[in-house]
């Protein structure tokens, strides 16, 4: 049933088998799945597909499974566009969407690149996996690694958000918090691959997990009604949902399916880490150092050197878009606004998309009355929120009307 012609690297354009698992290619560069396409096309319509039930796996044809019973599956869900129109009349901006990736299971969009990747890693029989995470691929990893009955090793920073580790661990990997960056803890897991026997899960260091985050573009695209928005605002550390994203819209194109302008990607990152804005502003087809020192509370973006950073760009520069850096403190006040305007409760990468939209506005590098989709990459139960501090003795006379002022 695959529609998988061959394995591509980024870097050359030469190809690879696609037969088994894969790392990088022989140049040391990202791999990319390719399609046969036009047979993809004459097997499926839009009609039949809008026939199926809603979730990622509706899309099997654009995916490297073999067939159903490679699905590694823990109820992925069609994750919604939340409008934010109190934000828009505000801002003075046009429509804003946000793409809840919170709601998928592990409670982000990690769970889209690891359910493929993880499947594919069991169907070519591989038993053991270890990662570099900020935290949560990490649960997504040990989450489906239990599902499909693969051991998982996670090596994280020691600052990396506390629910996102202990829900690793819960689900059976073995969990080392690293004195360092996602770039010392990649280090880890390379320098242990002979040793301990593990396959290197590290972002863009196999070929699928941009598979699965490439279903994001896919589902943006039939729901708006197969034409696309006028920008994207995404959380770039890795950079894989950019890439995976900007490859769906391509293939979507490729065989006459969306209508219309492609959009323009826009990478959020920190200004105390925004390896990819200072590169992209310099014209440059590459990060050339990393980043120093890394700032940010913005865990998803602390990736000082991306190793698919010229993929990256090259999306940047394809598409007409650009990088966005904000500041922490904007991220903070966008996330308390939202939520307490919108009710919706977004993660501080999702908040950082909002911020960099705001700012981008004011600029004049979006216009008033464009439609923005802005990607919500976990819910917001897994950041930290505010103490409750107010407390009441209810045996003590209570003024109800204080209650409701400081």
């Amino acid at each position: 049933m695959s529609f998988v012609s061959h394995l591509e690297c980024s870097l050359t354009g030469e190809r690879v088998a696609a037969g088994g698992p894969q790392t990088v290619s022989p140049a040391g560069a990202p791999l990319l799945v390719r399609y046969d396409l036009p047979r993809l096309a004459r097997a499926l319509s839009k009609a039949e597909l809008a026939k199926r039930p809603p979730g990622m796996w509706r899309y099997l044809e654009f995916l490297p499974l073999r067939g159903r019973e490679d699905i590694l599956s823990l109820g992925e869900c069609e994750t919604p566009l939340v409008a934010l129109p109190r934000l828009g009349a505000r801002l003075g901006g046009g429509e804003i969407l946000v793409k809840d990736e919170g709601r998928m299971p592990t409670g982000s969009f990690k769970a889209r690149g690891l359910s493929i990747a993880v499947a594919m890693a069991r169907a070519f029989g591989v038993r053991r996996i270890a990662m570099p995470t900020a935290g949560n691929a990490g649960a997504a990893l040990a989450a489906y690694g239990a599902r499909a009955g693969i051991e998982c090793f996670v090596f994280c920073p020691e600052d990396a958000p506390e629910a996102a580790l202990r829900e690793a661990a819960l689900h059976g990997a073995r969990v080392f918090r690293v004195d360092g960056l996602i770039n010392h803890c990649g280090e880890l897991v390379a320098r242990g691959a002979a040793r301990m026997g593990w396959f290197d899960f590290s972002t863009l260091r196999e070929p699928y997990r941009i598979e699965g985050k490439k279903t994001m573009g896919l589902e943006l695209a039939e729901r708006l009604g197969w034409r696309l928005p006028d920008a994207i605002f995404y959380p770039t550390g890795g950079g894989t949902g950019l890439i995976g994203m900007w490859k769906a819209f391509r293939e979507l194109a490729a065989i006459g399916w969306v209508e219309g302008r492609m959009p323009r990607m826009v990478a959020v990152q920190s200004t105390g880490c925004a390896p990819l804005v200072r590169a992209f502003d310099q014209g440059a087809a590459e990060v050339r150092e990393p980043w120093a020192p890394v700032e940010t509370r913005v865990h998803g973006v602390r990736v000082p050197k991306p190793f698919g950073d010229r993929l990256c760009l090259k999306v940047l520069a394809e598409s007409g878009g650009f990088g966005e850096a904000v500041a922490d403190e904007a991220v903070e006040a966008m996330r308390a606004e939202i939520a307490r305007s919108e009710g919706l409760n977004l993660s501080l990468e999702g908040a950082a998309c909002a911020a960099a939209y705001a700012q981008a506005l004011a600029k004049g590098r979006v216009g008033p009355a464009e439609r923005v989709v802005l990607f919500n990459c976990a819910s917001g139960l897994k950041s930290e929120m505010p103490a409750v501090t107010r407390r009441l003795d209810r045996h003590a006379p209570i003024d109800f009307a204080a209650l409701g002022t400081g």
